[in-house]
């Protein structure tokens, strides 16, 4: 009965080992790359522009004036990083949150065509409910903060471009994006400011304009013609973006439901031609795995590049209609009357179960070339491991060459890392910025650190007329 038990015991001890043994072995399979690894970005720079903290969202910008000038934007609070040698070095700046409410963030940056540095902020002092902003929100808006030199230095008060005052049935400003006019058109120097505002029963996109440098600005006017629904987890009014063509049109972008919808001014943001739908999306909110929440909005740019009337537009997004979520891209060689079939961006096999998601886009002002930045899963077939990779586009958005830009990977592992990352390019040096979880902290919280990428593709040829 004892030799029996005993035999029975080792049988059992054996068992477990072999299958420890082939789960490990699996697993170390599952760590292995998904596909074939990824050629680095060439000159390929990595610097952490953070402290640790609970730091996302960031947003990217170089002076047109001087490519030496750079700035890198994050939250939360409202706070900002300069360049003044393309990159190399970086310097962390005070003064640029909000100093009347408790709250800034959701940034974005831009420079004006004076070499100013114009930061814009939401700015609040309590949130609504997770996804339902405009219930029993406080006092909030949109604001603007500005340095007269690249960067180092900020003004001590920010500017409103609107604001909302305690009171029954709040709305909350929300998820603005800075758009500036540096082109030698008629409006050049004008500064435009989009966002969404969430009220009880719908959301909005609303508009302002500046044209004396960010020192004033418009009434806001609702640019939506068709509202969205009152939540952030898909269906709202949300994601605006916009860039300016050499003619000074401003052309923008967001996404109501399960739609790109685009319009576009040639008044320099006075009024709009009416909105209509471009392209049609898997809805624009998921959650990957590991991942807080990700959005799939659309960013647009243009190609200014030997054009002197209307630039070629272009437009990225992100979104699961292949099952696992992939970066796509459509191109518009008529103004935006007509856009291209969806271009695939991430060039792993298509349902190969790895995620892309948080792009980002720059088309560069200068050789044309298109930059798509986003975070990549294919080399972890657990899905859960990402770096950050680069695709570059030299045939005007008809193909795309991906390249590995991180260093390393991390895992998100429901960290917050915001809702967007962040590009910028000029003549073949591009800049990425973007958020990486790291261990986490005594507390058990997840820290997160802001990081950038530079990359030189100088010497490369470009062909983005095709």
């Amino acid at each position: 009965m004892r030799l029996s038990t005993r035999t029975n015991e080792l049988s059992t001890i054996l068992l477990i080992s072999i299958s420890l043994f082939v789960s490990s072995v699996i697993s170390g399979f599952a760590q292995s790359s998904n596909s074939s690894p990824l050629p680095q970005a060439p000159n390929t720079k990595i610097i952490q522009i953070s402290p640790e903290g609970y730091f996302s969202e960031p947003s990217i910008a170089i002076n047109p004036a001087n490519l030496q000038q750079v700035t890198a934007v994050y939250q939360a609070n409202a706070a900002a990083a300069y360049s003044t040698d393309a990159g190399e070095h970086w310097t962390g700046v005070e003064g640029t949150a909000s100093k009347s409410y408790r709250v800034s963030g959701d940034v974005s940056v831009a420079y004006d065509n004076q070499g100013h540095v114009i930061l814009c902020y939401i700015a609040f002092d309590k949130l609504g409910t997770a996804d339902y902003w405009g219930h029993n929100a406080t006092r909030n808006g949109i604001f603007i903060c500005r340095s007269l030199d690249g960067g180092k230095t900020w003004e001590e008060h920010e500017v409103a471009v609107d604001s909302q005052t305690t009171k029954p049935g709040i709305p909350f400003e929300d998820k603005p994006y800075i758009v500036s006019d540096i082109t030698h058109s008629r409006y050049a120097g004008n500064l435009y400011i989009g966002w969404t505002e969430w009220r009880l029963t719908e959301s909005v996109m609303l508009f302002s304009r500046s044209t004396d440098g960010g020192k004033t600005w418009s009434k806001p006017i609702d640019i939506s013609d068709h509202h969205g629904l009152p939540r952030d987890d898909n269906g709202g009014v949300e994601g605006f973006t916009g860039t300016v063509t050499p003619d000074g049109v401003l052309h923008v972008v967001w996404t109501n439901g399960n739609q790109i919808v685009y319009t576009y001014s040639r008044d320099g943001g006075k009024t709009f031609a009416p909105t209509r739908e471009i392209i049609r999306t898997a809805p624009a909110f998921f959650k990957p795995s590991d991942v807080y929440r990700a959005n799939g909005f659309p960013e647009i740019g243009s190609d200014s590049h030997g054009r002197k009337n209307g630039g070629k537009l272009y437009v990225t997004w992100s979104d699961y209609r292949n099952g696992d979520i992939d970066i796509f891209e459509s191109y518009s060689n008529d103004g935006g009357r007509h856009w291209s079939k969806a271009v695939r961006v991430n060039n792993d096999p298509v349902h190969d179960g790895s995620d892309q998601f948080f792009q980002w886009l720059a088309v560069d002002g200068k050789s044309g070339a298109v930059n798509i930045l986003f975070y990549d899963r294919r080399q972890d077939s657990l899905n859960r491991r990402a770096t950050v990779v680069l695709a570059r586009s030299t045939d005007g958005g008809k193909s795309f060459i991906n390249y590995q830009w991180s260093d390393s990977s991390f895992n998100p592992a429901d960290a917050f890392l915001g809702d967007y990352t962040g590009v910028a390019a000029y003549d073949g040096r591009v800049y990425g910025v973007w958020t990486e979880q790291i261990a986490k902290n005594p507390k058990g919280r997840h820290n997160t650190v802001v990081k950038v990428g530079v990359a030189d593709f100088n010497g490369e040829a470009v062909n983005s007329k095709q």
